[in-house]
């Protein structure tokens, strides 16, 4: 026969020749002949087709293999009450050594997507005289109208829960309304409309993209360094569709089971392929959801520029994109205070000035897409405690909580040996090494001055200033350089006023009912974090409610709020007669 292969197996006969199939088919019904012609071995059949336009079973002949074996194995026992043969014998029967095994996986998964006489039931395969299902699936999934097919697709993107390291996943947007405009690091995937192919930066995923990152509905988009898009490989998109269609006929019929009078095997069978039509749903995502999109600026003042990255690897799709980031630098996680730094004087982030609020560095990072992209503020924050910690202050930054412009001073300037916490509001500034030393060293000069004239410390001068009578009575006691006599009027040492110390705060708010919750975390923000930030603080927050009703007010909403309060355990509350 001039047979090349390793062995001699039951994929390797050639059914389709005369001899062969006479043999093959003598001891059984005629009715044989075409199913091997239709679905097993022959010049039309459906093995061929398959290996025909499908290079990567056409290599091995893996289909025509395939069902070759299936039907050796299981025509003879067409009758018995336990038919077919395992799916790990038919494999044994069609791979040679050194070929891939999963290549005639997907070729037995194809054939039962397609074969008419084939029957499956749970990992037990067959050929048999009698039609299966198949043809009713292949009818109903032709049938499938587009818009189902992508409808289902969103549906199950949507269940996705997992996040990754984005602070929100948005899943095949309606419009650029539909994507927050928010600092932080959010991820869109595309609907199956935009899909993209390698190094294409003008196809229609590349576009979509471009016009959520410069929009949210009417206004211009602010914090564009916050968005990253994942978009559908377009030479994969077809197979993914007829997964689809394939999983939502198999669903219709293992449904309407009783309506179709499917008999047990028939039923099992549209079960068994209903689940591997929902595997193979499951994998055809992840193979098509591939193209990370992620736009960028290496010149401040160029264009926008698009870069894309092949995903691969398990998990879910936020959580594969996210990883990819990271590895790349993409999406940082953690940052060093001396890149920090780095970036700070690249990009004159200090806009000429000895300092700049951190909140705006903030804004910076979370719009301009030639700086690096933080995944919240958490990080910035990490990276400032990060830098005003480091000994060597010239390399790094200080930290003040605000700058006092009457005075001209940082208020609570931070640095190594004072640092207290970095705080993410609308006072605090990042402070230049070198405008830092500045006022340290005015410090420490104000602190030796204060020290002396409390005369803990002697003069700062010289010889040739008197030195005080530390019992602070009698003649003075200095000489000078000069040797003369001691002055004999004594030194008067004025005490300085003592210093008034602060020590209590109150205030007092009205707030709209309606915008007690924004208000609440404003104020929260904006003042109970400075409070409770001193050390030795004790601050207590008190909630006074005033409620007046002309027309009286309803007994339901007495009984509830009087139980609500009892419940949260107010101090103090009831209702009153006026």
């Amino acid at each position: 026969m001039g047979d090349a292969n390793l062995l001699i197996m039951p994929g390797t006969l050639p059914m389709d020749d005369p001899n062969v199939k006479s043999e093959l088919t003598r001891y059984l019904e005629d009715t044989w002949t075409p199913v091997i012609e239709r679905d097993v071995d022959g010049p039309d059949s459906l093995p061929r087709e398959l290996d025909r336009t499908l290079p990567n079973l056409g290599r091995y002949s893996a289909s025509k293999r395939v069902a070759r074996t299936i039907y050796l194995g299981s025509a003879p026992l067409e009758r018995a009450k336990n038919p077919g043969i395992d799916e790990r014998f038919i494999k044994l029967g069609c791979v040679q050594p050194g070929e891939s095994v999963a290549t005639f996986g997907d070729a037995l998964r194809r054939l039962t997507d397609q074969a008419t006489h084939l029957y499956v039931d749970g990992s037990r395969y067959w050929y048999s005289t009698q039609p299966s299902v198949t043809r009713l699936a292949q009818d109903r999934a032709a049938q499938q109208e587009t818009d189902a097919v992508w409808e289902e697709l969103k549906a199950r993107l949507r269940r996705e829960r997992d996040r990754g390291p984005f602070a929100g996943v948005h899943i095949t947007p309606e419009s650029t309304a539909d994507v927050p405009d928010e600092m932080a690091a959010r991820l869109v995937v595309l609907g199956p409309e935009y899909p993209h192919n390698s190094k294409n930066t003008d196809s229609p995923a590349c576009q979509e993209a471009q016009a959520i990152l410069n929009q949210r509905g009417n206004s211009p988009r602010l914090y564009r360094n916050m968005l990253v898009f994942l978009a559908p490989d377009q030479t994969r998109l077809a197979d993914l569709e007829q997964a689809i269609r394939q999983y939502l006929a198999w669903k219709s019929i293992a449904e309407e089971k009783e309506e179709l009078n499917l008999d047990a095997f028939q039923s099992r069978q549209a079960e068994t392929k209903k689940k591997q039509a929902e595997e193979a749903v499951i994998s055809r995502i992840q193979e098509t959801y591939m193209w990370l999109l992620v736009p960028a600026q290496p010149d401040p003042q160029g264009p926008v520029e698009w870069e894309d990255f092949r995903l691969q690897g398990d998990g879910s799709l936020a959580a594969r994109a996210g990883a990819k980031l990271v590895r790349e630098e993409l999406l940082i996680t953690q940052l060093a205070g001396s890149r920090l730094k780095m970036d700070l004087d690249e990009f004159n982030l200090w806009r000429g000035g000895n300092h700049v609020k951190l909140r705006q560095v903030w804004q910076d990072f979370a719009s301009y897409l030639y700086l690096s992209r933080l995944r919240d503020e958490n990080v910035l924050l990490e990276a400032v405690s990060n830098g005003v910690r480091q000994i060597d202050l010239e390399d790094n930054f200080a930290y003040a909580q605000r700058w006092d412009e009457a005075r001209r001073r940082y208020v609570n300037l931070q640095t190594l040996n004072n640092f207290s916490g970095i705080f993410m509001d609308s006072e605090g500034v990042l402070v230049k090494p070198e405008a830092a030393r500045r006022q340290l060293e005015e410090e420490e000069k104000e602190r030796q001055r204060k020290q002396v004239t409390e005369g803990i410390l002697p003069p700062l001068g010289g010889n040739d200033e008197k030195i005080v009578d530390p019992d602070g009575g009698g003649r003075g006691s200095g000489v000078t350089d000069g040797g003369m006599e001691p002055d004999p009027d004594p030194v008067t040492v004025i005490d300085p006023p003592p210093v008034k110390k602060l020590r209590r705060f109150h205030g007092t708010i009205e707030v709209e009912p309606l915008k007690m919750a924004s208000k609440s975390q404003e104020i929260l923000r904006e003042v109970v974090q400075h409070l409770a930030g001193q050390i030795g603080a004790r601050v207590t927050i008190s909630i006074d409610i005033s409620a007046y009703f002309p027309d009286g007010v309803s007994d339901d909403v007495v009984r509830t709020v009087t139980e609500n309060c009892r419940t949260l355990k107010f101090k103090i509350s009831g209702f009153e007669e006026e």
